[in-house]
């Protein structure tokens, strides 16, 4: 099983969509770990965006990401990264495939619904990033014999 890290961004929050974008997550059978409401610091968005910091649009990111709160969560599944990446859609809402999250809610390169780690290296640093010990839950899903065969666990 893998864990990975995805933050309802702004756009989401602010357009009350949480629940829906949420219920996707759970409807495939993805397994909430970890969820939490937090506003981003300038330092920790240097730290999680440091790869475009030198760019000329990195601006724009720290706006719109600091907008409103975030939701941040911690999502467990088999093979979750992949799966979360394929139900959020390409980066750029306008290029995203109708019926992912981003196809469905967005029109936007940066107001773009959700943020979801790209691989387990980025998912371990970013889970690190963002929840301290104890905020990450290790529990028994009640339905999961009804959404994995067997041999897939």
């Amino acid at each position: 099983m893998q864990v990975t890290l995805v933050i309802l961004k702004p756009s989401a929050v602010q357009r009350g969509i949480l629940g829906e974008v949420i219920a996707r997550f759970e409807k495939k059978g993805i397994q909430i770990v970890g969820m939490k409401m937090v506003c981003l610091t300038d330092e920790t968005l240097e730290e999680h965006y440091a790869h475009l910091l030198n760019k000329p649009f990195y601006g724009r990111i720290k706006d719109s990401m600091q907008a409103s709160p975030v939701l941040i969560m911690a999502l467990k599944g088999v093979d979750v990264i992949n799966v979360v990446r394929k139900l959020s859609g390409v980066t750029n809402g306008r290029e995203a495939e109708p019926g992912t999250i981003r196809g469905d809610y967005s029109m936007s390169v940066q107001e773009n619904i959700v943020h979801a780690s790209d691989s387990a290296e980025t998912a371990a640093a970013e889970l690190e990033r963002f929840f301290s010990e104890g905020e990450i839950f290790d529990y028994e899903p009640r339905l999961g014999p009804y959404y994995y065969a067997n041999d897939e666990l």
